[in-house]
């Protein structure tokens, strides 16, 4: 029996933002989110966890190879870097006057865009 996850989870990252990695081989490195898969509550994280893959020969791609490319990382494993600080920050949502929530670093209390 599969486990169900809400999808509607708000993340503390989204695509374009500057993250650190917290744990595992590329512990300590910094890169720019390229994609955030919420189903999955992971993020491809551009030279963050590198796999090679191999691909056969086809008449589509008729080169085949071996290829380099970015596998996901767990949202938990990332830290979001403040734009302002440059610093590693953990995120909280407030609300502006509109009502509408936004995105603030913990760490200076700047709102992060």
């Amino acid at each position: 029996m599969e486990k169900k996850k809400a999808v509607n989870t708000k993340l503390h990252i989204r695509k374009g933002d500057t993250v650190k990695v917290l744990a595992g081989d590329d512990r300590g490195k910094t890169g720019k989110v390229l994609e955030v898969v919420r189903e999955k509550s992971r993020a491809i994280v551009e030279g963050i966890n590198i796999v090679t893959k191999h691909t056969k020969p086809s008449a589509g791609k008729p080169e085949g190879g071996i290829k380099k490319t970015e596998a996901g990382v767990h949202i938990s494993n990332l830290m979001l870097v403040d734009p302002a600080s440059g610093k590693p920050t953990r995120v909280g949502r407030k609300a502006d006057s509109n009502g509408k929530l936004q995105r603030y670093s913990k760490k200076t209390g700047e709102i992060i865009k």
